[in-house]
């Protein structure tokens, strides 16, 4: 089968020519003829799969023939890096169309996004917290939505999401076609599925979640203090020119970016506390091959596309068998190969063998040849309970000393020109010609909503 052999305008044939595109993959192959034909959709498509373009396509096949100005179709996903993707992906197959689109999301500036909005662009991709904030400031308009697709459902769910979904949900037509793709699916996803997917198809649901089949996985069993030392060895000796290494919290990936820098690796990390600006740098160099190391926590399993990556590393162990799974498939996408390695403690042996029956095999075990595995490592990454407990009792009783000794200070150059303020008034009369004074509750005002800040994952 073929691209050319579905109903599609020869614009977006050629868009999918330009992007290299010749055989559709499983998931496209199956929910394109279905999609097109105006159905629901209930998929459960791996990572990489190629799912993009299986709801891309049938959104911009619709919409060529509608009037423009008004939005037409909605795409929500988790994260900020997900719906970049998608976005780039859809103007991609519409280059050779006048089908418009816009992304929504936080840590940039609104002001793009509300003059997208204000125009009606034919296609929206946004993440929930941010599209929320400019319905309620009543710039985004559902109510002519055709298509609404949720994408990676199952990551919304996890990163609780799903009572803002429901609200977008309450703002749609209820006549309107859905597509419902989630690598995995839990009963909340299911239910949900229930009530918005009317007589869906469903592809691949009885198929168990797994990696891709391109991905070669190994595993390092390794003493806790040892990880970095290792790393910095597997990324010599290996040859390995570019990995995406996966750490379970900010402050881990923080500091072993910061290690693999000093020992003379180009690398850059990516997670929740970094800007939207930090974010997008870092993947830009590490997609251009300026950077060797992307160290990201797990808001990054999903939404990086990246052509050919050769390797995914797990510093830790995740701790559950679907993140190994969304991690190792930034790897072998569009069934390419790749590599999976992970290092793994003793203490983290429980956690592995739940993924070994998650994927139904045992991984095999590497062990580093010449590599020391009796040495005396120093530094950690991780900083004692108590010490990081001390430490926030510390700046936080800096941070009340300081405000003390301003209030102080601004009390005492305030009080001359009070007394000759009120020089010759009675105590609590303002001078004459001042205005009234004001209860300070009166007067109180509730905080502008602004836009608010994306829920990101916790790691």
């Amino acid at each position: 089968m073929r691209f050319t052999d579905f109903p599609l305008d020869p614009a977006l044939l050629r868009g999918i020519a330009e992007l290299s595109f010749t055989e559709p993959t499983p998931i496209q192959a199956a929910a394109l003829p279905e999609a097109l034909a105006g159905r629901d959709v209930l998929a459960a498509a791996m990572t990489g799969s190629g799912k993009t373009a299986a709801f891309a396509l049938p959104i911009l096949q619709k919409l060529l023939t509608r009037p423009r100005g008004v939005t037409r179709a909605l795409v929500l996903t988790p994260t900020r890096e997900l719906a970049a993707q998608v976005h780039d992906h859809l103007k991609a197959l519409a280059r050779h169309t006048s089908v418009t689109s816009a992304a929504v999301f936080g840590g940039v500036s609104a002001s793009p996004q509300a003059k997208a909005l204000r125009a009606g662009v034919d296609v929206v991709v946004a993440t929930p917290g941010r599209l929320l904030d400019h319905l309620g400031s009543g710039l985004a308009r559902l109510d002519r939505v055709e298509v609404l697709v949720l994408d990676e459902a199952d990551r919304m769910l996890d990163m609780g999401f799903l009572p803002d979904v429901k609200r977008i949900l309450a703002r749609l037509p209820r006549q309107r076609q859905t597509l419902l793709f989630s690598a995995t699916l839990p009963e909340p996803i299911v239910e949900l599925s229930r009530t918005i997917l009317a007589g869906p198809v469903r592809i691949g649901i009885e198929r168990k979640a797994a990696p891709a089949i391109g991905v070669k996985h190994a595993a390092f069993p390794v003493p806790e203090r040892l990880k970095r030392a290792l790393l910095i060895e597997v990324l010599r000796r290996d040859e390995v020119d570019m990995a995406l290494v996966f750490t379970r919290t900010k402050h881990r990936a923080n500091r072993l970016a910061t290690y693999l820098g000093e020992a003379g690796i180009a690398c850059d990390r990516i997670h929740g506390n970094r800007s939207q600006v930090q974010r997008e740098n870092a993947l830009a160099a590490f997609k251009d091959g300026r950077l060797q190391v992307l160290v990201a926590t797990d808001i990054a399993s999903r939404g990086i596309d990246v052509k050919e990556l050769p390797h995914v590393i797990n510093f830790d162990v995740p701790g559950q068998p679907d993140d190994y799974i969304h991690r190792v498939g930034r790897t072998a996408r569009a069934e390419r190969s790749g590599t999976a390695l992970t290092l793994v403690s003793p203490e983290e042996e429980g956690a592995f063998s739940a993924i070994e029956r998650a994927v139904g095999r045992r991984l095999s075990r590497r062990r580093l040849e010449n590599f020391d595995y009796g040495q005396n490592a120093t530094g950690t990454l991780e900083v004692p309970i108590a010490e990081r407990i001390a430490a926030i009792r510390a700046r936080r009783a800096d941070e009340r000393s300081r405000a003390r000794a301003n209030a102080k200070r601004h009390a005492g150059s305030s009080r001359p020109a009070a007394r000759a303020a009120n020089h010759g008034h009675g105590r609590g009369v303002p001078p004459q010609g001042a205005p009234p004074r004001r209860n300070p509750h009166s007067d109180r005002r509730r905080g502008s909503n602004g836009a608010r800040q994306e829920t990101e994952s916790k790691t």
